[in-house]
């Protein structure tokens, strides 16, 4: 059985799982707190960082970006780059608005200062990061509202990683009350749609003692 070392918030773990999901390999979650810098799971990825994939022959395989590439090229049954150029080009430019833009702009302001803080007991969380947060989260919808008028998904006429990526980046801001899905019905369809496949289910599934969801993170209709 193959291991995925995952945190609950990373969104990079998140989407790891997803994928796992989508191309129906199973995995046994172990959660790691990267903050505690275990010996041993340094032994595993020198950086410290989820998520980790160990497949049942022992390969280590460290970092979102090659854990998603590894299990394209491992399992590529279920392709979910897409088959022509021009459309893994417009994958991997989405993977890197969400991986990298979204992340800086959104997603890290948010887990930093409300989940973070409170595990590393840094104090209350800044207001006005969690404000440039939610003025940069609006923006986002609406760039993905644009998308999703022109597409049937983020890249093209099928759903990819860049949904996948997307989805994992909103769903831990979601968790965490983050997203303003009311100023957006059509990101919020988009999302809707996600939301709804059986592999979103288990990450839907999360529960962290301590911190409660809004009563919609669940609920596959909002």
């Amino acid at each position: 059985m193959r291991t995925l070392y995952h945190s609950w918030f990373c969104p990079y773990s998140r989407k790891a799982r997803i994928v796992l999901a989508e191309k129906g390999l199973e995995v046994d979650l172990k959660i790691e707190k990267p903050w505690e810098r275990r010996r041993e799971f340094l032994a595993l990825n020198p950086s410290g960082t989820v998520p980790v994939l160990i497949e049942a022959n022992g390969l280590v395989v460290a970092d979102n970006h090659a854990i998603t590439e590894y299990l394209e090229e491992a399992y590529p049954e279920r392709n979910l780059m897409g088959e022509t150029p021009q459309m893994r080009a417009e994958v991997r430019r989405l993977l890197w608005w969400f991986d990298a833009k979204f992340y800086r702009e959104v997603t890290n302001y948010v887990v930093t200062e409300k989940v973070m803080k409170r595990f590393l007991r840094q104090g209350e969380p800044d207001s006005e990061a969690l404000r440039v947060a939610a003025h940069n989260i609006r923006i986002h919808l609406d760039y993905i509202a644009y998308l999703a008028d022109r597409r049937d998904w983020l890249a093209g006429d099928r759903m990819t990683l860049a949904d996948i990526a997307a989805a994992a980046h909103l769903s831990a801001a979601d968790y965490l009350g983050a997203v303003p899905w009311e100023s957006n019905e059509r990101a919020k369809a988009w999302y809707m749609r996600i939301k709804s496949r059986p592999s979103m289910r288990p990450i839907l599934k999360d529960f962290v003692a301590g911190l409660r969801p809004p009563a919609h993170y669940a609920d596959l209709d909002f």
